[in-house]
């Protein structure tokens, strides 16, 4: 009875291995090579890739980084005239953020289109680190200058 016992558990191995064997030789044959990724694949976002801020207008956490980017550039400007001791222009005015992006890296990196009051432009990069309740401006130039 052992015998006959553990023949049949064999021979149910035997068939479930050639099952499984059949199944991921399909699988593989139906897939192109490397392209199967158990988590899905390339059908969602790329870790730390860059993500369009959909509904900029109403989005007032963008927004604020945007006013928050021109009152440092204007700051910024304002340091740099005393220590050299000339005048430039004026401050820019804050008008609205009209596109971002997001990025997660060590904190959140905003990609943002400022427009300011005289219709100029600019290009500004803040990182955001909620637990340190931190934001920085990384750069600020007008958007055609690259």
């Amino acid at each position: 009875m052992a015998r006959v016992f553990g023949a049949s558990s064999a021979c149910a191995l035997l068939v479930l291995l050639v099952a499984c064997t059949t199944l991921a030789a399909t699988a593989a044959r139906d897939e192109p090579s490397g392209a199967r990724q158990p988590w899905g694949g390339d059908r969602g976002r790329k870790v730390g890739a860059r993500t369009v801020v959909r509904d900029v207008e109403g989005d007032r956490e963008v927004q604020d980084l945007g006013r928050y980017s021109v009152e440092e550039h204007n700051r910024r400007q304002r340091e740099e005239e005393d220590d050299r001791a000339g005048g430039g222009g004026g401050p820019l005015e804050f008008r609205r953020v009209v596109s971002a992006q997001r990025q997660v890296v060590s904190g959140i990196k905003y990609y943002l289109r400022v427009a300011a009051a005289d219709d100029r432009v600019f290009d500004a990069v803040v990182v955001v680190k909620p637990w340190l309740q931190s934001r920085a401006l990384l750069r600020f130039a007008p958007a055609d200058a690259e």
